[in-house]
């Protein structure tokens, strides 16, 4: 089994719209959304939900009023401001250090586990997807990715798959840390402007650090020509092969848009390539799938 994750050092530069066309033409490997803080892969699959449960992130101060004898050691510890001048805790503001737990004389204070989103598998018409949802505001997003990444696997095992296709988040933080870790292969996703080329420099940093061999995808490549000229000699120079240079193309907007997939347009320019990119990134990654199917 191989696992081919779909990043891109700043947002909107399609990823998502290229792991969707992947899984159908795939359409014998596992999904999996790790941009648990927006993700939209479902948007264009239409997953249907065949197990929920919730996650459990931070965890949050509460207080035993039986206990507490208002010393307040633990108002004047917490950095967060999360106990105000009458010892109550905020539980909005509360970052889960744990500090006021271990100052407070009384043992008055405990961690408890918070719910912070939910972690779903759905079934969609290109096969299994593994997927989640983070509460507005809350964070541990690398811990959330693992579980995504973790189930994408384990259903991967169960079902004989030799693909798990992950759509990554945009950045360098940690969610794209927990999404490249321990991977086969990243296709990082770029447009041609100067942004697009600073943030793949450090996306692709991101993945030599980890040791995890990465290739170059550039979107919408026609509308700056010299930008993706600049790019291409960048990734020659450091031995990052470019796998798709993709036209920008409007019928991607227009599938998105009437809910269709982009192989309902077998003229589109876009697909062409992506198509294209899609035997190449299969021959990197050592699978013979042969021909994209029509």
């Amino acid at each position: 089994m191989r696992q081919l994750a779909i990043v891109s050092g700043k947002g909107g530069t399609g990823k998502t719209s290229i792991a969707a066309v992947f899984a159908e033409l795939s359409k014998r490997s596992v999904l999996a959304d790790c941009d648990v803080d927006a993700p939209n892969l479902h948007i264009f699959l239409h997953p249907v939900v065949i197990s929920r449960e919730t996650f459990k992130g931070l965890k949050v101060a509460t207080k035993d009023e039986d206990k507490c004898v208002k010393c307040g050691l633990c108002a004047q510890n917490c950095r967060f401001d999360a106990i105000n001048k009458d010892f109550e805790i905020d539980p909005l503001a509360c970052e889960g250090c744990g500090v006021c737990s271990y100052v407070c004389p009384e043992k008055a204070v405990t961690m408890v586990d918070r719910d912070s989103g939910e972690v779903f598998i759905s079934k969609t018409r290109f096969g299994l997807m593994a997927h989640a949802r983070l509460d507005p505001g809350e964070e541990t997003t690398g811990k959330l990715v693992t579980v995504v990444r973790n189930n994408a696997k384990k259903i991967a095992e169960e079902n004989d798959a030799d693909l798990v296709i992950i759509d990554g988040p945009p950045g360098i933080g940690c969610p794209v840390i927990a999404t490249i870790g321990g991977t086969d292969l990243v296709l990082a996703v770029t447009e041609p402007t100067l942004t697009g080329l600073h943030d793949l420099t450090r996306v692709l940093g991101v993945a030599d650090h980890f040791g995890v061999p990465s290739v170059v995808c550039i979107n919408k490549a026609d509308i700056n020509p010299t930008m993706t000229e600049r790019i291409s000699k960048y990734c020659e120079e450091n031995g990052k092969p470019v796998v798709g240079v993709i036209p920008y193309d409007k019928t991607v907007v227009k599938a998105l848009v009437e809910g269709k997939s982009l192989l309902s347009y077998p003229k589109s320019p876009a697909l062409r390539e992506i198509r294209g990119m899609w035997i190449r990134v299969l021959d990197v990654l050592g699978l013979n799938r042969g021909s994209p199917i029509a």
